[in-house]
């Protein structure tokens, strides 16, 4: 117990050591979709929404591996997109309010399957809906990209 207490802590630790000068980095995640959408009208940048299955669904872990927790896609992220995590997971509980946020907007943008990905602006209009795509963060990013241009 332990050492996993040391490795979480080692890891929470290097993960806020690595944040923007004001103390959240711009690629940080948000949980809360209005604080996104607020985010994202301000800053003038779409949202990336991942409907996601944190702790069950094998192609989102994958997603998070290979695409979101690279360099790569982080330093994008940081400049083009404001990140927000809608999370369905099976074994870690929500509390009630994100759970009903995120059952809520999984009907609304009608939510099938795991990973899904949206692009979303600022007002709440899909621009494109994507998923795990095999190709690594350089590729996403570009897969990204052509969404957004498209």
């Amino acid at each position: 117990q332990l050492a996993i207490f040391t490795l979480t802590t080692l890891f929470a630790f290097s993960l806020s050591a690595s944040a923007a000068p004001e103390g959240k980095s711009a690629a940080a995640w948000e949980t809360d979709f209005a604080k996104a959408t607020a985010r994202a009208k301000k800053e003038k940048k779409p949202m990336l929404v991942d409907f996601t299955g944190s702790d069950w669904c094998h192609w989102c872990i994958k997603l998070k591996e290979e695409v979101f927790s690279q360099k790569e896609f982080q330093t994008y992220a940081d400049k083009n997109l404001v990140l927000v995590e809608l999370d369905f997971p099976r074994r870690k509980k929500l509390d009630a309010a994100t759970k009903a946020q995120n059952d809520k907007l999984a009907e609304k943008y009608g939510i099938k399957g795991f990973p899904t990905v949206l692009l979303i602006d600022g007002s709440g209009k899909v621009l494109a809906r994507t998923g795990y795509k095999a190709g690594g963060a350089d590729g996403y990013v570009k897969h990204l990209q052509s969404l957004l241009k498209g």
